[in-house]
């Protein structure tokens, strides 16, 4: 396993031909730069609608036509943090990814993983490191074909089971 900073895995994730998908499968996350929108969200129910370095990545990767799918398995009823992460998925989507949402009462937990990672053209596994404090890390990358095996089908699993965005609705 190779451990990469952010902007390595973007590289990586620039170079996808096929398809990225990312499990997140936390019901928190200590992201810095997501604080104050958060915040707001929390205070207000509004929050700063610009688009990030990251949309602008989707965005570039998408339209060389590479699907980006993102799968959220969120405990129901919603955290805090998971009600901001709904209301912010249409910026997700405007950039070009296919988000869904699965309730994890709806998967055997032994067809789920609890680490979060994305599957990079189904030849290799991006397992996403967090810090003590809760932010990213890096991301480990692996190519071991039985690792990559299981979580593709793992992604397999639950991308049949999790909702579209458009038809998921939070729950409180």
């Amino acid at each position: 396993m190779k451990l990469l900073d952010i902007e390595e895995f973007n590289d990586l994730l620039r170079n996808c031909k096929h398809r990225a998908f990312h499990l997140e499968t936390q019901d928190e996350y200590a992201v810095d730069n997501e604080a104050d929108d958060l915040a707001e969200f929390l205070k207000t129910g509004t929050f700063d609608e610009s688009w990030s370095s990251w949309e602008h990545l989707i965005k570039e990767i998408t339209d060389k036509g590479v699907i980006v799918q993102r799968a959220r398995v969120v405990t129901e009823p919603h955290t805090d943090y998971t009600r901001f992460l709904h209301a912010t998925t249409r910026i997700n989507i405007d950039s070009g990814e296919d988000v869904r949402w699965l309730n994890r009462n709806k998967i055997d937990p032994g067809q789920l993983t609890t680490d979060d990672w994305w599957t990079l053209d189904d030849e290799a596994v991006a397992f996403t490191v967090f810090k003590k404090d809760g932010n990213l890390g890096g991301l480990a990358v692996t190519i071991d074909p039985v690792i990559v095996r299981y979580c593709n089908s793992v992604r397999e699993s639950v991308w049949s089971l999790a909702t579209p965005h458009a038809e998921y609705s939070p729950k409180q």
